[in-house]
Formats: C-alpha cells, sequence, structure tokens
C-alpha cells in the first residue's frame, strides 16, 4: 500500500507532501513532528523534519523524542516500503544515540535489505539524522516485527 500510493503521488507536483501528510494521518502521533518524506525506494527513506518551537526542549534544540520519532518513521518507511501488502509491520525497539543539539532544519535517513515476504521475523533497522550541516545529530536503531 505504501509502495503504491507514494510511486504515484511522488510523481505529481505537491505529491510528496500530500504523501506526507497521509504518512502523519494514519500515525497520528507520527504527524506531530510533520515529517516530509524526500526519498522512498525499495530499502532506502529519506524524511526531512523543520525545527518548529512545538518540538523544541528547554535548551532550544529539538526535543529527544521528536528525534526518535523522526527515526522510527524514516526506518519504518524503509522497511515497509517493499512489502507486500498482505504483511504488516509495527515497531517493537528503538534506542537512540545523540551526538549533538540538533537544531534546523534535519534529514534521516535508512538503507535496509529489501524485504518481500510476509514471513513473520524481525529486523533491527539503523536511521541516521543529520543537521543541516550534515553532521550526524543522531543514530536511532529501531527493530520492527514483520
Amino acid at each position: 500500500m505504501i509502495k503504491k500510493q507514494w510511486d504515484m503521488l511522488s510523481k505529481l507536483p505537491g505529491g510528496k507532501v500530500i504523501f506526507s501528510k497521509m504518512v502523519g494521518t494514519m500515525a497520528p502521533y507520527t504527524g506531530t513532528i510533520r515529517p516530509r518524506v524526500v526519498e522512498l525506494k525499495e530499502g532506502y527513506a529519506k524524511v526531512t523534519m523543520r525545527d518548529r518551537k512545538k518540538i523544541r526542549n528547554h535548551l532550544k534544540s529539538i526535543h529527544a523524542i521528536a528525534l526518535i520519532n523522526l527515526g522510527e518513521v524514516t526506518t519504518g518507511l524503509a522497511l515497509l516500503y517493499g512489502l507486500p501488502d498482505d504483511a504488516r509491520g509495527i515497531a517493537i525497539g528503538l534506542s537512540i544515540e545523540y551526538f549533538k543539539k540538533a537544531r534546523g532544519t534535519l534529514t534521516a535517513e535508512c538503507t535496509c535489505a529489501h524485504i518481500t515476504s510476509n514471513q513473520e521475523a524481525d529486523y533491527e533497522l539503523e536511521g541516521n539524522i543529520y543537521d543541516q550541516e550534515n553532521d550526524k545529530v543522531a543514530r536511532v536503531i529501531a527493530k520492527w516485527k514483520i
């Protein structure tokens, strides 16, 4: 389902924005960070998140939970894009390592093996989050169950 929607919408003017809003509607908590899907293909996702006051902490940087949320959606899209329509996935574990304060627009990327089976299995994926200077601000490890 994700593959079909992305492949259709991403080619249209404003289609990536529409797809990104759909992701936020399907996963309402994820929608709170307003992720923007930039690129999505088999085994790869690139998602951005703008810096906004609502997702900042008391240190005037992006909150830790917003970062892990960005990592979760990015790893999930990379994995779920290639799954057959009768397969579903759920995050069963998340961990994050922070390298520096996150400020400005952030870009998260995940590359993983292309999974084509609906057979129940667990997958551990790494998502990296970069700031506008291309410095790595965090690394997310997400464990997904299919």
